[in-house]
């Protein structure tokens, strides 16, 4: 795994963190939130731009992204 790509799963595991964190979930739960309702897919394809924003920022947009796909949080 190159620089970039530990950097990208470094970002993301913080990210379900941030999320386990705001919604009072485990990091496990928060994990299989994302992946069910296409958070984790946005992280990655976004990557670049999400980033650059403040974590409470990414968090919100990741509770917007699970919203539209099904999901009950946010």
């Amino acid at each position: 795994m190159n620089k970039q790509q530990r950097n990208r799963v470094t970002y993301i595991i913080y990210c379900i963190n941030a999320f386990a964190e705001r919604y009072k979930l485990s990091a496990k739960q928060a994990f299989a939130y994302l992946q069910r309702f296409k958070g984790l897919v946005f992280l990655d394809e976004c990557y670049e731009a999400e980033h650059q924003l403040s974590l409470s920022d990414t968090v919100d947009d990741l509770s917007v992204i699970c919203k539209r796909n099904g999901g009950a949080l946010g």
